[in-house]
């Protein structure tokens, strides 16, 4: 997301701040600051706060909410709208849920043009405020919330206005382990060829998880921006912090 606004910003020729957790992967700050964004690191808590009130005071501009903007969730309806054109009897769509934006995307264009195939949000057991939501009924504090190497996903509770958005498209959800997600980066490195960053793993774990239904399924792999030291211990056959 950071990395497709500084793009943006740097065709348009006008300045791009990306507000960042300090515990951050280097090789997303790296590849924001390779496309001309200045990158502020803050702490955790002060980015999720950043997420719930929707705006950063201490810079000028417009800005653009990684998860809640329409705009974003409208990007991301694209990859919905290609399943449906290229893929028939898909049985279910796996998508990694960090803020819920590239769910509630994909969601929203399989329910227009696909209605039958169903969509099920994936995060990591360290942060699966989906499963607390769905079964409080509304927005609950993921228990054991912790930050782990699965940065892009997971989170300590669902925002109240993606969970408006997203509760009548959810056909489940499900939390993966560490070790599991682990498990799928590895695969994917192996078998096709393809660095995935943790997040980017989880549907891929769900999948061999056997914990979503159906034979049929696509799994959203989200994003490869993972450090090498992290990628290599994966490698190795451990499971990062």
């Amino acid at each position: 997301m950071a990395q497709g606004v500084a793009w943006a910003a740097r065709e348009l020729g006008v300045g791009a701040t990306i507000v960042a957790p300090d515990a951050a992967p280097a090789a997303k700050l790296a590849a924001i600051e390779r496309l001309g964004g200045e990158v502020v690191l803050v702490p955790y808590e002060r980015w999720w706060e950043i997420m719930v009130v929707g705006r950063y005071d201490e810079a000028d501009g417009l800005f653009v909410h990684p998860v809640q903007d329409e705009r974003v969730m409208a990007g991301n309806g694209t990859i919905g709208l290609e399943l449906a054109d290229e893929l028939e009897d898909v049985d279910a769509v796996l998508v990694p849920w960090g803020g819920g934006g590239l769910f509630t995307g994909i969601a929203s264009a399989l329910a227009a043009r696909s209605p039958s195939t169903r969509v099920h949000a994936v995060q990591p057991e360290t942060g699966a405020a989906v499963t607390a939501a769905l079964e409080a009924g509304e927005p609950a504090e993921a228990p054991g919330f912790a930050p782990s190497f699965v940065d892009g996903a997971g989170a300590k509770v669902v925002l109240p206005a993606m969970w408006e958005r997203a509760r009548p498209l959810l056909a489940g959800a499900h939390a993966v382990s560490l070790d599991e997600t682990a498990a799928a980066v590895r695969l994917l490195a192996e078998r096709a060829n393809v660095v995935a960053e943790g997040a980017g793993a989880l549907a891929v774990a769900a999948a061999l998880s056997g914990k979503a239904p159906g034979k049929r399924l696509v799994c959203i792999v989200s994003g490869g921006n993972i450090d090498a030291d992290r990628l290599a211990a994966i490698l190795l056959g451990e499971t990062p912090a």
